[in-house]
């Protein structure tokens, strides 16, 4: 089967022929019809400090995804072939209580889909049952190719009462776009987005209904002011990993704000802890979604009319993925899907 490979430890990926699959007992195969691009594979392109200490070489990369199934293993009885889904980037067989408790984004040895196992930018890909996701019918293969960008939008937006309260989102990649459509959805009052990039920005304005404000140029406390949000936001997201967008977030948050922290800096650095302190802030560390949850609330909202798409900038065919690579390098990119079969 054709698939883009992680071949040599370098930076690129590389389209080649590599076996199929052979599902396991208590797994599917799938026919992958279309995946989204995310910064994990951009990450993986670079080849940078990360990629170099855990990506084994080669690996078919990938882990957003929509397809069919066309195999099922003898031990799974609730799927079967023809079946419309997507699927998790995180599996495990371990039997940590994370796991038997449902949290199985919680298991320190959680398999990742196109990270320690091969991935779904390729024609078919075997999953375990257990990460399976069924799509319904008003959620088509290109939306069901970004449910785990999604899902961890899904995960951060509803980790607070959003109700009537005033939101601040530093960064405005794909994530943060999304979270900030939930917010509004679920009936934020003021949303307010903070980034640098302008085409970013431009985006999140279209699709998600916020004000915009580029720190480089502008006062976010001018912005506050104009919404007339007095004393604070109650509620914050920081997606960027960037020290000035948290250091702007602390900030900026009012008396017992509550933040959830998603965005993974390259490196430490510093925060002011006694302005957490004395504010009484509560931040949240996000990693993933609550797998099974997460995955509930998502498709409820996506069937009662949250509506993500414009969020896709970029669709292109699987042979045309260096173009889309280069888009999102740029900066200058929403999501991008590819498409590997119709």
């Amino acid at each position: 089967m054709r698939a883009l490979v992680k071949a040599e430890r370098t930076a690129g990926l590389w389209l080649q022929e590599v076996s199929d699959p052979v599902p396991a007992d208590d797994e599917v195969l799938i026919r992958i019809r279309k995946t989204g691009i995310g910064d994990t594979e951009l990450r993986i392109w670079n080849w940078g400090d990360w990629a170099q200490h855990t990506i084994r070489v080669p690996l078919v990369i990938g882990r957003e995804y929509a397809g069919e199934i066309v195999q099922v293993g003898r031990n799974v009885r609730y799927l079967r072939t023809g079946m419309r889904v997507s699927g998790q980037g995180s599996s495990s067989d371990c039997n940590a209580s994370a796991v038997r408790t449902g949290r199985v984004h919680a298991c320190a040895d959680s398999g990742v889909v196109g990270i320690t196992r091969s991935g779904a930018f390729a024609e078919y890909l075997s999953l375990p049952a257990l990460g399976v996701i069924e799509l319904p019918d008003e959620v088509d293969d290109e939306l069901g190719a970004i449910l785990d960008p999604l899902g961890n939008a899904t995960h951060v937006a509803l980790s607070f009462d959003l109700i009537g309260e005033d939101v601040l989102i530093t960064g405005a990649g794909p994530i943060g776009i999304m979270a900030a459509t939930i917010a509004r959805h679920v009936g934020a009052r003021n949303i307010v987005m903070s980034d640098v990039n302008a085409t970013r920005l431009a985006l999140a304005r279209e699709v998600a209904d916020v004000v915009t404000v580029d720190p480089s140029t502008a006062s976010l406390a001018d912005v506050m002011q104009q919404l007339r949000i007095i004393d604070g936001f109650a509620v914050g997201f920081e997606m960027s990993g960037n020290t000035a967008a948290m250091q702007q977030l602390v900030g900026s948050m009012a008396m017992g704000g509550r933040i959830a922290s998603v965005g993974l800096p390259a490196e430490k650095f510093n925060v002011d802890w006694r302005r957490i302190v004395r504010k009484g802030l509560v931040i949240k560390g996000i990693y993933g979604r609550d797998m099974l949850e997460t995955r509930r609330k998502m498709l409820n909202l996506l069937s009662e009319g949250l509506d993500v798409r414009g969020i896709i900038t970029h669709r292109l065919a699987a042979d045309n993925y260096k173009e889309g690579f280069s888009a999102l390098q740029s900066g200058n990119a929403g999501k991008v899907v590819l498409t590997w079969a119709d």
